[in-house]
Parts: structure tokens; sequence; C-alpha cells
């Protein structure tokens, strides 16, 4: 399945997978300097470039006082030509705790439409589920901790994992998921009603 692709202008240590020739690649602003720095030429260039500094040719130009991030404006851009799986680059360890929070409420965002993204940093990655789950293979090592976002989260199962929960609740007051471990064995993350962000190490 294609994906979408955004290269965003915090860093990240390599790419998870090769990216294929159907993706839809987006460079959201400094996000150019990593297209750049792999030898990508990205199919879509957008933002207000305040963090790139100047105007690439081609680009789309967005005003800096605007509601939508420049993350955000990538989305919606993908969105808009029928992706349903994301992949942000650079999108968790920037200078700026306040747009990291604005990226994982992006995700919130691309699980309300019925999609799926997943925001690649140095060290962690993080993806949202909401009434649904997600799974990891075999293999893994590593802490991965689980949050409740907005209203409690029912029918929370977590298997594979150090820490199992069989259909408990996670409330957004109380960090009872924060820092389980991967087992090596599969996992799976479950959430019947409500949403759920997930970190875990690369």
């Amino acid at each position: 399945m294609s994906k979408c692709i955004i290269f965003c202008a915090a860093g990240f240590d390599g790419l998870l997978e090769p990216i294929g020739e159907e993706d839809f690649v987006i460079a959201a602003d400094g996000g150019l300097r990593h297209t750049q720095a792999l030898g990508l030429t990205p199919d879509c260039i957008l933002g207000d470039f305040d963090s790139l500094g100047y105007v690439p040719a081609g680009a789309k130009v967005f005003p800096t006082r605007k509601d939508d991030t420049d993350s955000m404006l990538a989305i919606r851009e993908g969105l808009s030509r029928g992706y349903r799986t994301f992949t942000l680059y650079g999108a968790l360890d920037g200078e700026r705790l306040d747009m990291t929070v604005a990226n994982y409420q992006a995700l919130m965002f691309l699980a309300r439409e019925g999609a799926r993204g997943v925001l690649v940093g140095r060290r962690f990655l993080a993806a949202v589920v909401r009434n649904g789950s997600l799974e990891f293979p075999a293999g893994l090592d590593g802490t991965i901790s689980v949050f409740c976002l907005g209203k409690d989260a029912r029918g929370v199962t977590i298997r594979g994992l150090s820490y199992p929960l069989e259909n408990a609740a996670l409330t957004a007051d109380f960090p009872l998921g924060v820092s389980n471990r991967f087992t090596g064995e599969p996992a799976e993350v479950t959430v019947k009603e409500g949403t759920l962000l997930i970190l875990w190490e690369r």
C-alpha cells in the first residue's frame, strides 16, 4: 500500500524502510533539508518557510499567521490525494516541545479521519490508535508506553509485553501505561472505545 511520507524540520536517525515509487513525498518547510540530504526529490514542497529561511522554487507558500502547522498542511495535502497511511520524519525531537504536542494532535486528527500515521524521531516512534489496535512484530526490544488521550479509554488490552492488561480502562489523569517493555514476542495494543497515544523505542 502506498504511503504519504512527510519530512518535517526536526531530527531523526534514518528511514524506517525504503521509500517506494508510488509513495508521495512531501517536504514541509525545513523538512526540505532532509530530502536534500537523502537525495530525494519531493513530490510537493509546502509551508510558510520560517524554518527553512527561503522559499524554494515551485513550493506551495502559506502565510506565517495561520491555523495549521506545516505538518498539518502536509497531512491535509496527503489526505486530499487519497492517502490513508502516513509517516512523518523529524516530527518528535525538535527544539520546541509545543510543536511535538501539536504533532500528537495531528496523529489524533488522522485517526479521526480514518487514517493512520506514525511520527519518527531519533530514538522514539509515536502513533495514535482510536477504537482499534496496533500490532508489533516479534523481535523488538526496549520500552513502550501507552497513554490515554482525551476521554477515558475503555476496553484496553495489552498482550505480548512485560505488563499485560485485559479489557482495562486508562484515564488521562494517571500514567498507568508508562514504561512497559517488549519481550521479543509479537505484541498488540487494543482499545475498544477511546484514543491511545503509543510511544516506543526504535
